[in-house]
């Protein structure tokens, strides 16, 4: 399976009031809807439409996200079967963290750039250098 698209249906940022106190950070994501279409220049594709939201508790912000991922499946694939299973709300675990992982990228990366704009704390931990690092320049990516 191959991803061969991805976009945004909704993006929705909103500070209700000033960070004070103790404050939890929490992300949500969820697959709404899985729908089969066929396109004239990929043919039979998935469509696998998502909401993500990152809630700042209690009732400080919320950044939240809604789209869809385009997947085109391999020869052969059974996506019938995919379909009925998804009627049960159960996935294949390849499909689910093909998913899952590129949607998480996507909004995360999204999320930490209105983080920055209504000055939240970013969601999710970022890099630092610490007293031992410095002159220590590792990366593996």
């Amino acid at each position: 399976m191959r991803i061969i698209g991805f976009n945004f249906k909704k993006i929705s940022a909103e500070r209700k009031s000033d960070l004070k106190g103790k404050l939890q950070i929490k992300t949500h994501m969820d697959l709404e809807k899985i729908e089969k279409e066929e396109l004239d220049i990929a043919g039979e594709i998935l469509r696998f439409s998502f909401v993500y939201a990152v809630n700042y508790e209690p009732d400080h912000a919320v950044i939240s996200f809604e789209g869809s991922v385009l997947i085109k499946p391999d020869k052969g694939y059974d996506t019938k079967q995919l379909l009925r299973d998804w009627k049960k709300k159960k996935l294949p675990e390849e499909v689910r963290l093909l998913v899952f992982n590129f949607v998480m990228t996507k909004c995360n990366l999204r999320a930490l750039q209105l983080e920055e704009e209504f000055s939240l704390p970013p969601h999710i931990p970022l890099p630092r250098i610490s007293k031992e690092q410095e002159g220590k320049a590792n990366y593996t990516g």
